[in-house]
């Protein structure tokens, strides 16, 4: 199956098309915060496979959690290619695939919230799937230790931050293929990003934005 991932939760956005196992071809890109970046790589990158929109099987999307602007775009623009093309939407945790680049028993993926925080979640691989043990949260990385402890057993950091065992950020081809191996559940009308915390703006303001039309 030929499937198109994307993952944008990161600044650096990751662009690829999969053929089951084998990457067609894939590239990455600092973005920004714009859908026509985001358009301009993905048509790179499909045109360096040799396939078509139409020819795809699938769309895969990271939904996060992430950069709000940069989950809202990659969903959005995900969704609009889907919807064209008449192919599901499969979506799956940014995390998860940042876990799947490390080929180890038990992994901790990291990513920057910003704000003096971050996003992490614990894999295990099962049938060399990554599998979320407990849940996926955001806090300060002083938490971190504490978080990811599963007694004896010692997980490997991967992320986005210095001091992690691996330094990285998620694949688009990393999305793709855990989609595959996933449920592959369409996602099409109802999906939405994973954002864990709520945004700057319903913090800074619980009641809404001044000036904006309220909700009835």
């Amino acid at each position: 199956m030929k499937i198109l991932g994307i993952d944008s939760a990161t600044p650096l956005a990751s662009i690829a098309v999969v053929d089951d196992a084998r990457v067609l071809a894939e590239a990455r890109s600092e973005t920004t915060g714009h859908r026509a970046d985001l358009l301009v790589l993905i048509d790179r990158v499909c045109r360096e496979a040799g396939v078509a929109p139409g020819e795809l099987d699938a769309i895969a999307i990271g939904a996060g959690p992430g950069s709000f602007t940069g989950l809202r775009i990659g969903m959005a623009t995900a969704k609009g290619i889907a919807f064209a093309a008449g192919k599901p939407l499969w979506a799956v945790s940014s995390l998860a695939a940042l876990a799947s680049l490390v080929d180890k028993p038990l992994v901790t993926a990291v990513l920057d919230a910003r704000r003096g925080e971050i996003y992490a979640g614990v894999y295990r691989r099962t049938g060399g799937v990554p599998t979320l043990d407990g849940e996926e949260r955001v806090m300060p990385p002083i938490d971190l230790p504490a978080f990811a402890w599963r007694g004896d057993d010692i997980s490997t950091s991967v992320g986005d931050l210095e001091g992690l065992d691996v330094r990285a950020t998620p694949t688009g081809a990393a999305v793709a293929q855990l989609a595959l191996a996933g449920s592959r559940v369409d996602v099409l009308v109802g999906g939405a990003p994973t954002y864990i915390r709520p945004s700057e703006a319903e913090i800074r303001y619980p009641d809404g934005v001044p000036g904006a039309l309220r909700k009835r």
